[in-house]
């Protein structure tokens, strides 16, 4: 936390009118700003910009010689507003549901502007992450080479909007409105073969199984670290997320992007179905050749962007795969 930068967007506009100052967070690893390719990584619901290093939530994918290589790279982080990583009551956002997905990659892009940066050779994203990385893409065409989506999709389906009213409430009406709202969400983030494999009904007690313990510490560790505005706000950004709202086809949408657009699934995600990401291969590949899907199969659901490093890597690895260079020039020719 002690190297977060901020940029100051004094007079932002949400897409419903209301006006908002934002301090727009930021980390940047690898080689210096300017110095090389840049990836951007966009962090997933209560995550933030530390991505690699001490405490990095990617570290196993980021860092020297890691896939993404911190040597070659640039890597920068943006931290979505009000998600309380710099733990300045003064930055959380309590007008949630002002604020929507596109509203955060609006915020990134004039960030990126502000930063003076006009082309990203990546940007990768796991859940909401790679949802904003979508929207990112469809408001900036021409902005980003490599547009790598992780256990996403370009809109929230309505079994991903039902899910979120129920956290949404949770939210708002429990007693314990982040302990409540975690152990839901968690078995959503896993699956029911999952669950088995880890605990099969073994007991902690008497009176408790390990899955239920499990889920308790889940919930405790999160109430913890995190706050209540931040959970709504990104529970709400998870919600509107559709690149096409007030535009056209997604066909039309993303036939405007130029990015090669890599897609990652997995088999077992229940937060965003393999199936929608398989049909949304095939309708990119009616209009576009530079487009490529992976699917890491693997028992534990959504979290698998999170545990199968392996396999997540030698998908990724075609992309990032560069000879190292100290020469900015030498090194995005051979990227882009």
């Amino acid at each position: 936390m002690l190297s977060l930068k901020y940029i100051v967007i004094p007079n932002f506009f949400t897409e419903n009118g209301q006006s908002q100052a934002i301090n727009l967070s930021y980390q940047i690893f690898g080689r210096p700003l300017y110095d090389a390719p840049i990836v951007m990584v966009n962090h997933a619901l209560t995550g933030n910009s530390n991505v690699c290093g001490k405490k990095g939530w990617w570290n196993d994918l980021i860092g020297k010689n890691k896939c993404i290589n911190t040597n070659v790279y640039t890597v920068l982080a943006f931290n979505i507003p009000g998600n309380g990583y710099d733990e300045n009551q003064s930055n959380r956002i309590e007008n949630y549901k002002d604020f929507t997905a596109r509203d955060i990659a609006r915020i990134f892009a004039e960030g990126l502007s502000l930063l003076k940066i006009h082309e990203l050779f990546a940007v990768i994203g796991g859940s909401v992450g790679g949802a904003i990385a979508w929207e990112l893409a469809a408001l900036e065409p021409d902005l980003i080479h490599n547009l790598v989506p992780i256990a996403t999709d370009w809109k929230s389906t309505d079994w991903l909007i039902a899910n979120c009213h129920i956290q949404d409430a949770l939210l708002n009406n429990s007693r314990e409105p982040l302990v409540d709202a975690r152990m839901h969400a968690m078995t959503l983030y896993r699956t029911p073969e999952s669950l088995t494999s880890k605990f099969r009904r073994s007991e902690n007690t008497n009176t408790i199984f390990n899955v239920e313990s499990w889920l308790n510490h889940h919930g405790k560790i999160l109430n913890e670290r995190f706050n209540v505005s931040a959970y709504k706000l990104l529970n709400q950004v998870l919600r509107t997320v559709d690149i096409t709202r007030g535009r056209s086809s997604f066909s039309a949408v993303a036939s405007r992007i130029s990015s090669n657009i890599h897609i990652v699934t997995i088999n077992s995600d229940l937060f965003f179905k393999a199936d929608e990401n398989w049909e949304t291969y095939v309708d990119l590949k009616l209009i576009k050749d530079n487009v490529t899907i992976n699917e890491i199969n693997s028992i534990h659901g959504h979290d698998a962007f999170l545990i199968e490093f392996g396999q997540l890597s030698k998908f990724l690895a075609p992309i990032f795969k560069t000879e190292i260079s100290c020469n900015y020039e030498t090194v995005l020719k051979k990227c882009i």
